[in-house]
């Protein structure tokens, strides 16, 4: 009995390296703290080169429209939201909050003009750990090839939120989540990492759905952000596509969660997100201290990022050298699984393997 042959893959089903150069299409980009469209509100997003508009509707409910009017152009984020209808500021056109035009108040009784086909395009958004979450994907999906959007697995007693843009790449930002590398050099700050000495790193990483983590481990106490937990701290740091980076630090019942999101929101321009939650409550008094702390360390990323995409700009290559740039590696090696298993209408199946790394930092 013979096995079938293998089919042959045209050069028509091949990737388009094109797609390689951009954010994924079909995953969960953060686009803004939940509490931002609080009380019927909605607001204007970009989202890798789209203008988006989310809300929430008078019932709770999250929408996400193309921020566009089909008639003229107009932004709707321009104009009113009732909690029900956005009504746009050029001609009064009204939408639902699923995107169908409910009235043209413009045309006359006599004119039988059809509106009721006219729609916006809308997106999926979802709600989680304090955070909107879209998805820019416009054809079909299966939420299961979909990365799972964060989640928080304690209740925060506070939480701190820092944004900032870059003019940078959504690859380049990302890659800064998962470099291990640029630590030292880049937030070489007394409060981050008091030791000045290169010391060997030994980490081991497995793979997990649509990302790798660096298994939980006791770690020094030197640092006075793990000072203040007392005891010995276990950190595990997940990173998932498409651009997320979850720390969670434990120390007995007490709980640290700080989370990285990069989103992108044109080709050159990136939101660099971080949110640190905690369980403690005496650590809200910490606040005042701890906001300028964080703006520093995100802003040291920003100008790094920043004059490295200048050099990319002159000559887009990049040399990968070392363990220490294996994440990096890995990262493109799941971004292209991801593509390549949506092309080909299969599961992801994650390349990586479980793996000890050592590198200097």
């Amino acid at each position: 009995m013979s096995s079938a042959a293998a089919p042959r893959v045209s050069a028509d089903d091949a990737l388009d390296p094109r797609a390689m150069r951009e954010p994924l299409p079909n995953a969960w980009y953060c686009v803004g703290q939940a509490s931002a469209i609080a009380g019927g509100k909605m607001r204007a997003v970009a989202l890798n080169g789209e203008q988006v508009v989310v809300g929430r509707a008078r019932d709770g409910a999250l929408f996400a429209l193309r921020d566009r009017c089909p008639h003229r152009g107009m932004a709707l984020s321009k104009g009113k939201f009732d909690g029900d209808t956005l009504m746009c500021p050029f001609h009064g056109w009204r939408f639902g909050t699923d995107g169908r035009c409910r009235d043209v108040p413009t045309l006359s009784e006599h004119d039988a003009s059809d509106f009721s086909r006219i729609a916006v395009q809308r997106f999926p958004i979802v709600e989680s750990a304090g955070f909107l979450w879209v998805n820019p994907h416009l054809g079909p999906s299966d939420p299961g090839a979909v990365p799972a959007v964060p989640s928080l697995d304690f209740e925060p007693a506070g939480c701190l939120v820092l944004e900032l843009e870059v003019e940078a790449s959504f690859d380049l930002t990302t890659l800064s989540l998962v470099d291990p590398g640029h630590v030292a050099f880049v937030h070489d700050t007394w409060w981050f990492r008091p030791s000045k000495e290169l010391r060997e790193k030994v980490k081991t990483f497995q793979p997990v759905p649509h990302g790798f983590v660096m298994t939980s481990h006791a770690t020094t106490t030197s640092s006075p952000v793990y000072r203040l937990l007392g005891g010995v701290p276990e950190v595990e740091i997940e990173f998932r596509l498409p651009g997320v980076r979850l720390e969670r630090i434990k120390a007995g019942t007490k709980r640290v969660a700080n989370y990285t999101f990069a989103t992108p929101m044109s080709p050159n321009r990136t939101m660099l997100t971080n949110a640190l939650y905690w369980s403690m409550p005496a650590l809200n008094l910490l606040k005042p201290v701890a906001r300028p702390m964080m703006r520093q360390f995100l802003t040291q990323d920003q100008q790094v990022l920043q004059h490295a995409q200048a050099g990319l700009d002159r000559k887009p290559t990049m040399v990968l050298l070392g363990q220490g740039d294996l994440p990096s590696q890995w990262y493109f090696r799941l971004k292209r699984e991801a593509l390549e298993a949506a092309r080909e209408g299969r599961p992801f199946a994650n390349p990586l393997v479980h793996q000890e790394l050592r590198w200097r930092s």
